[in-house]
């Protein structure tokens, strides 16, 4: 059997603001030595991680996610340490061949955020996507060598402007907004099927357009409003934020596009910007671009922790 070859992602450390300690208050100093010992835990994660690849049967190499500039193709697994984030950038990079393995590494304490949350921000990382953690990293690694888990398909979004589709699928969600916020967004949008007509068509004003996979769903999706899915659901979810003037259209305004429909877009105003998973990607879009989107792009193959599979969702 051939080794298997993989590649591994590192969250920066550059992320973590330098330690500055003159003239800071008791509170500020207490945040920089927390911060201190974030780094710390992530490096030595980082260098389990790879102690372990030492001593496996594969061939591997590390990188900065952040030197990544290439579609990732000639490895069979991308392990991501970090969390969440590392592995929404890694996805920015990958098709449906290549399976990925997100290693948490700096997980969220739950005694240490009821102890500390007054004084700064315990909830570092819930590593929704991650299977892994230095805990069971090697146990996890082993079973997919040797081929006894196998790893899950979340959908993505695929986007078109102007019948040309971007190369970049989002993993969680997109928004589709001006450049300034305060700034009114004006679209409109309907909902096109292969099995029955189109929706009405919507037009709106509000502060913009955001659509998330069952993934992103728990993300600002759920902040605005919306509603947990299930996370191999092939149905993406879409929301109009804060529209005036809802009138007869308010029940368009919030809603789900299977995967046998996609959403149809025309932009009205003179300058917006397609956000592709938060400020990861962005695309510019103009005055009467057709904006296309639905879930027919490749999926993300995800090794996923347990908690996650099995949440039902609504």
């Amino acid at each position: 059997m051939a080794r298997r070859r993989l590649l591994v992602l590192l969250k920066p450390f550059d992320v973590y603001p330098a330690s500055q300690s003159d003239g800071l208050s008791r509170i500020t100093s207490l945040q920089l030595r927390h911060l201190d010992n974030r780094r710390k835990v992530h490096k030595d994660a980082m260098n389990f991680c790879q102690n372990i690849l030492r001593h496996k049967p594969v061939e591997w190499k590390a990188l900065l996610r952040n030197d990544i500039r290439q579609p990732i193709h000639d490895v069979d697994l991308v392990i991501t340490v970090g969390g969440d984030g590392t592995l929404l950038h890694a996805s920015h990079y990958i098709d449906d061949s290549v399976p990925v393995l997100g290693v948490n590494s700096d997980p969220t304490r739950p005694e240490e955020v009821f102890r500390h949350s007054n004084e700064y921000d315990a909830t570092r990382s819930t590593g929704y996507l991650c299977a892994a953690t230095v805990d069971n990293f090697e146990q996890i690694l082993d079973n997919i060598i040797e081929d006894r888990i196998s790893p899950s398909d979340l959908r993505r979004i695929s986007i078109g402007v102007n019948s040309q589709v971007i190369s970049t699928y989002a993993l969680n969600d997109i928004l589709i907004a001006h450049p300034c916020p305060a700034t009114l967004s004006r679209f409109s949008f309907k909902i096109k099927s292969d099995y029955q007509p189109c929706s009405p068509l919507v037009s709106s004003r509000s502060s913009g357009l955001r659509v998330s996979t069952a993934a992103g769903a728990t993300a600002a999706m759920l902040s605005a409003g919306g509603f947990p899915m299930p996370i191999l659901s092939q149905d993406l979810q879409y929301m109009v934020r804060e529209p005036i003037a809802l009138g007869a259209a308010s029940s368009l305004m919030h809603g789900f596009i299977n995967p046998r429909q996609s959403m149809e877009a025309t932009w009205f105003c003179k300058e917006g910007i397609i956000y592709i998973d938060g400020t990861h990607v962005r695309c510019s879009v103009k005055n009467g671009d057709r904006i296309e989107i639905s879930s027919k792009a490749p999926v993300l193959k995800v090794f996923l922790p347990h908690r996650v599979q099995h949440v039902s969702g609504l």
